[in-house]
């Protein structure tokens, strides 16, 4: 969440960057006149304290009993009355104001571009030759299934629509891909590997940005036993692997920290209706490899730069053709002041698609989350987040299925791949 001292004191500034972003749903003349009553709910309340310590101290110039002295006493059990009454009036504006300030998103950063769709995004760089194809490609879907790998049917019939069985050599791919990227960032880039819970609170939702406002894409579950809390299943290990360091003062500053996750996501897709049905580029179920980072403000920009080129090195080593785009306001997330796309070739479609979204939150997740450490002179400091996918495994998969492909059906097994699945080739099931 953003500072409330700063957004109250920058309101145009903030209301400006917002509706960059599309977002007008955020009335700051309510929340300007909301912080007021609020503080002068405080400062009456401070004020009748005051005046009724100030009154318990002549209770002393009365002898007990006394006409005097009961008619103090009662003036002071008003007052005390009153004194309650205004403290909590103060501290329930206080909780509307800070819920108010949880829907606010992020400040985009001044060197993000501006924009009213992603038709803005800017272009960064491509790498990777796209292969012409001396036959028409097929979709991942067809070749899957043409394989006897990939079966939508099946996981209808067991789950429902945007759900799929991988089989044989298919799952091995996939699992392969998850052990190559994770073995990848721990050895030559330095990330801590971490297996985190797949289920959270709303309170972990709420510290990276999910909750409140997007409860409407997650999969909750009540908790055994309890009304009033659910457990979530995680939309991304971005969550708990942030979160671990929830409510942490550190006691130094030691460089960035970085971990890395493979986790099943879940995602209700709400909204997405109609949209990627087929196949497995758009599922409520998928494996994704994750990287987190913690950082200083003065290293944010320098380390979320080195994340992308982490993510994109998979990409490089599977020899698959990809591009980086600079989102613009309006398409960066919520939680996001700057992110970067990664988008893999997909030749059936003839047209990139999004990999990877590499992110950085500045301190607006490390402020949700109370994740601190301290700084010169020991001074607590929020630290600056980043994280971004490491890739997300079914698109890679999907990737691979349709740029190596051959016109027999079958398909190659990249290199840097086949130490891990034991084979060179995918070819159909007996």
């Amino acid at each position: 969440m953003l500072d409330r001292r700063y957004v109250l004191d920058h309101v145009d500034e903030v209301s400006r960057k917002t509706a960059a972003r599309g977002a007008t749903d955020v009335d700051f003349d309510a929340m300007v006149a909301l912080a007021n009553e609020r503080k002068d709910a405080q400062a009456a309340f401070e004020s009748l304290r005051a005046e009724q310590k100030r009154a318990s101290a002549g209770m002393r110039d009365h002898t007990p009993g006394s006409e005097g002295f009961l008619a103090l006493r009662t003036k002071l059990k008003a007052m005390s009355d009153e004194a309650s009454a205004l403290e909590e009036r103060a501290k329930a504006l206080d909780h509307t104001l800070h819920e108010q300030l949880l829907q606010i998103p992020n400040l985009i950063s001044d060197d993000a571009p501006v924009g009213t769709s992603e038709e803005d995004n800017v272009f960064v760089r491509e790498s990777g030759e796209k292969r012409a194809f001396d036959f028409e490609p097929k979709d991942h879907v067809d070749v899957g299934e043409g394989l006897g790998l990939l079966d939508s049917e099946a996981a209808g019939r067991v789950a429902g629509a945007r759900f799929a069985f991988l089989r044989g050599g298919l799952a091995r791919l996939e699992r392969a891909l998850i052990n190559f990227m994770l073995d990848l960032h721990t050895s030559e880039h330095g990330y801590e590997e971490m297996l985190p819970p797949f289920l959270v609170n709303a309170d972990a939702l709420t510290g990276t940005g999910q909750l409140p406002k997007f409860g409407a894409d997650m999969f909750a579950t009540p908790r055994p036993g309890a009304t009033d809390e659910s457990f979530y299943l995680i939309p991304t290990a971005e969550v708990p692997v942030t979160n671990y360091l929830r409510d942490q003062l550190l006691p130094s500053y030691e460089g960035p920290i970085k971990y890395v996750a493979w986790t099943p996501c879940f995602r209700s897709e709400a909204g997405s209706h109609g949209r990627d049905t087929r196949g497995l580029i758009r599922q409520h179920q998928f494996n994704k490899v994750e990287l987190v980072k913690f950082t200083s403000a003065e290293e944010s920009e320098a380390e979320h730069l080195a994340l992308l080129d982490d993510a994109c090195r998979v990409l490089d080593l599977l020899e698959l053709p990809y591009r980086v785009m600079d989102l613009c306001s309006a398409d960066i997330g919520f939680s996001a002041a700057r992110c970067f796309d990664v988008e893999v070739w997909l030749p059936s479609q003839s047209t990139y698609r999004e990999i990877s979204s590499c992110s950085n939150f500045g301190d607006f997740q490390a402020r949700r989350a109370g994740i601190r450490y301290r700084g010169e002179e020991g001074r607590p400091q929020f630290f600056h987040t980043i994280n971004g996918s490491g890739l997300a495994v079914g698109r890679t998969l999907v990737a691979i299925l349709e740029n190596y492909q051959g016109s027999d059906g079958s398909v190659e097994i990249p290199s840097a791949l086949r130490p891990y699945t034991g084979f060179s080739r995918l070819e159909r099931r007996a």
